[in-house]
């Protein structure tokens, strides 16, 4: 497609497209119903063998540049776009998620008023196939609160952020090594982290659809391993600790479920201390109350799920399943500002 627009855009979407003409037009369609904001859509189809260059050809905007490409996977397609991008701030989108109207000019005035922040993301509802639920992603806000939440996990609708592009100039782009990634996603977000402040913004702006298949689609995925090998490295690094102590792998293991990753007993009382020092380095005085009680119902919740595990199939197992659902409805999990 011939490049038409004249003025460079404040925004570059990126979507990358493999094999989905059934929403990947919706998709387009959302972001070029955006408001406020000068932008362009940089689509890259990754190599489908559907329907899918159909549906993109029959678009015809001035804003959409479209390029088609062999198979390269996900990471490396994200990284292509960004290369092709011209924007200030470049935002994602899946082939299968919708952006409400003003999603592009909210995040974009966010970064304008807070030129140290690295990377916005947005609160997102849940599509079921075409079916709106009720349920939505509504991470935490604040800086404070997103850099603690990273440190366990994702607290981002990947298809809902926009990037500085400044910062990812500053830690690099999407990690290709494929002894860390997939998930792509967290593995940037924490580098961006140690350098950048965070934020998402607290409205629904993005519909996130839950599908059966997705971009990453090469045979097992090893999503459960990196991700415990990244959560391990957030922790030491906000512990000043060694990413191979026991406590800090053993927490990493026991958040993502993955029992095989453990070095040894788990040690609970070294865990919550562990948390508790994190919390007197890296939050604001005024907030540590609240995110110590975080920290021990954390490690409560861990150590209910550590004994359910380990007699699953058994009646102890299921005494500690019923008594970690108990603490769950009396103890619900706390939303940090």
């Amino acid at each position: 497609m011939a490049e038409t627009t004249a003025v460079v855009p404040r925004v570059s979407v990126i979507l990358p497209v493999y094999n989905c003409p059934q929403y990947v037009g919706e998709a387009i369609d959302s972001m070029l119903a955006q408001v406020d904001c000068t932008f362009e859509i940089v689509v890259i189809d990754d190599g489908s063998t559907d329907s899918t260059p159909e549906v993109l050809a029959g678009f015809n905007d001035p804003r959409l540049r479209l390029y088609r490409q062999s198979n390269a996977g996900l990471p490396a397609t994200l990284n292509r776009a960004i290369g092709l991008s011209r924007g200030q701030y470049i935002a994602r989108q899946d082939q299968d998620d919708v952006s409400l109207p003003t999603r592009l000019c909210r995040q974009a005035a966010l970064l304008d008023a807070h030129p140290r922040c690295g990377l916005v993301g947005t609160w997102a509802g849940i599509l079921n196939e075409r079916t709106a639920t009720r349920r939505g992603h509504r991470h935490p806000v604040s800086n404070q609160a997103l850099q603690h939440e990273l440190l366990f996990d994702n607290p981002f609708v990947h298809s809902s952020v926009m990037l500085r592009r400044s910062a990812l100039d500053d830690v690099g782009h999407y990690a290709t090594d494929l002894a860390r990634q997939p998930p792509e996603d967290y593995e940037l977000w924490s580098r961006i982290a140690r350098r950048w402040e965070l934020a998402n913004i607290p409205e629904t702006l993005h519909l996130y659809r839950e599908v059966a298949g997705s971009m990453s689609r090469a045979g097992a995925s090893p999503f459960r391993e990196h991700l415990v090998t990244l959560c391990a490295e957030n922790l030491a690094a906000a512990a000043g600790q060694a990413v191979d102590d026991p406590c800090i792998v053993n927490l990493a293991a026991l958040l993502h479920r993955a029992l095989h990753r453990l070095s040894g007993l788990p040690d609970f009382k070294a865990m919550a201390g562990l948390l508790d020092r994190i919390v007197e380095r890296r939050v604001d005085s005024r907030d540590r109350s609240l995110y110590h009680r975080d920290a021990r119902a954390r490690i409560r919740r861990l150590e209910l799920s550590y004994l359910e595990m380990r007699n699953a199939g058994t009646l102890t197992g299921y005494l500690h399943r019923a008594h970690r659902a108990l603490y769950n409805r009396m103890r619900p999990r706390s939303t940090l500002p």
